[in-house]
């Protein structure tokens, strides 16, 4: 297939509005404020690289990440167990109202957040889930599955049948046959949700603010308010921590970068 160095020049250039801020981001946190406010596009006048540790120290990001971990890492195993269940049901199970539900399943693709913000918010005070870290696991669960299961949904219909009517044959039930025949070959999809699933996970800030109010179970993105105050932002240490934070997740893409593109591809397919 012969490349088009006109479409890699424009794919370049379009990566540049993603990668500049970051850059700039990054160099920030080596200037003073006062070379942020006066001179915001110059290259620092010193590279002192301890800013960075004094950002993880003053901003207490430890606790934070580690908060962030584990809301993170529990959404997205519940979001890859729960809709590669789901999906494997709605396309090799037949029962009924299936159509029914997946149409409210696409329902949670389209309705905004702030649509049943306030019911969910009645709810949690019932429950007395406030101030807990299921206060944010179960939404954020909630607002993975949809997607999670489309995707799913949509790579799952491209594998073979052959497959899954042969595994019957030889006498294994729906269990094993996800387990054992239908996991394996989804891990194309699994990378992809995943990946999706956790980064919103990790960046997700209206709920966190609104339900988590004590300071040991803050999340990053709330707990970065710790660099703001009322009249004054210390924008050297606030974009030190941003840099922090923002590293694990390009590591992410960059591992499963090749997987989400083989999840996305083979998932549109047909």
């Amino acid at each position: 297939m012969k490349r088009n160095p006109v479409f890699h020049i424009a794919m370049a250039m379009y990566s540049l509005i993603y990668f500049v801020p970051l850059l700039w981001m990054a160099l920030s946190a080596l200037k003073s404020n006062q070379e942020i406010t006066m001179s915001p596009l110059s290259l620092p006048t010193s590279w002192d690289f301890s800013v960075f540790q004094k950002a993880f120290t003053a901003g207490d990001l430890g606790k934070y990440a580690i908060n962030s971990a584990i809301v993170t890492g529990t959404v997205t195993s519940s979001v890859l167990l729960f809709g590669s269940m789901a999906a494997f049901a709605f396309t090799r199970l037949t029962f009924r109202f299936s159509k029914q539900l997946m149409a409210l399943i696409t329902l949670g693709l389209i309705l905004p957040l702030q649509s049943y913000f306030i019911a969910q918010n009645a709810l949690f005070d019932t429950l007395g889930i406030k101030d807990t870290r299921m206060a944010l696991i179960l939404p954020y669960t909630a607002m993975g599955l949809p997607l999670s299961i489309w995707l799913f949904r949509a790579y799952i219909q491209n594998l073979p049948k052959e497959v899954f009517e042969a595994a019957r044959v030889d006498g294994a039930g729906d269990l094993r046959v996800y387990q054992t025949i239908l996991l394996p070959m989804l891990k194309p999809g699994i990378a992809t949700v995943a990946v999706f699933t956790t980064l919103t996970a990790w960046n997700e800030f209206l709920l966190a603010l609104v339900y988590i109010q004590n300071d040991d179970l803050k999340t990053i993105p709330t707990g970065l308010l710790t660099f703001s105050t009322r009249y004054s932002t210390n924008y050297q240490l606030l974009f030190a921590a941003l840099t922090i934070v923002t590293i694990p997740m390009i590591i992410v893409y960059i591992i499963f970068n090749r997987k989400v593109i083989e999840g996305l591809t083979e998932g549109a397919v047909k």
